[in-house]
């Protein structure tokens, strides 16, 4: 059974996320998104936030996906769902080179654990949960880079945390 791992922080899930998981799903039997608790990042939405809202966004695609949270070493975590394959979107030249690093290293740690990346489509490639939260916050339209049930959940939190 192939088992994938898309792991991200998702704060919020973008549809260059999806766009990902959407092509990723098809290359597994099981696709596990790894919501990543990563407080360092500073995240606008709480780690069970962010779990719940990807669980919503990728109901569609049925039993096939399973949403978890995750604050343990990446390859720790692949181990522990015994997925074999770790999934990345890349978007730009700056993506491939942070990548690289983490797949040398990740490779060191558990060689049977293959990385695959897919390619953003370049509609989402500028896409960043970062940007996203920046424009909401400056009081932008951001419903081109979300979905819309994102986008209000982004709106009405920048809006209480200001």
């Amino acid at each position: 059974m192939q088992i994938g791992l898309y792991p991200g922080t998702f704060d919020p899930v973008t549809n260059g996320h999806m766009d990902i998981i959407g092509r990723a799903v098809k290359l597994v039997d099981r696709l596990v998104i790894g919501v990543a608790q990563n407080d360092d990042k500073g995240p606008l939405f709480s780690t069970a936030e962010r779990v719940e809202m990807v669980r919503r966004e990728v109901a569609r695609f049925g039993d096939k996906i399973e949403v978890r949270p995750f604050s343990s070493l990446l390859m720790h975590f692949a181990e522990e769902l015994d997925a074999n394959i770790i999934v990345r979107g890349l978007r730009a030249v700056a993506d491939f080179e942070y990548e690289f690093q983490m797949t040398a290293m990740n490779q060191r740690l558990n060689a049977d654990i293959e990385t695959v990346f897919l390619m953003a489509d370049p509609r989402h490639q500028a896409i960043a949960s970062r940007l996203v939260k920046e424009i909401a916050r400056l009081d932008g339209a951001i419903d081109s880079f979300v979905s819309p049930t994102v986008a209000e959940a982004v709106r009405a939190k920048v809006k209480t945390s200001v």
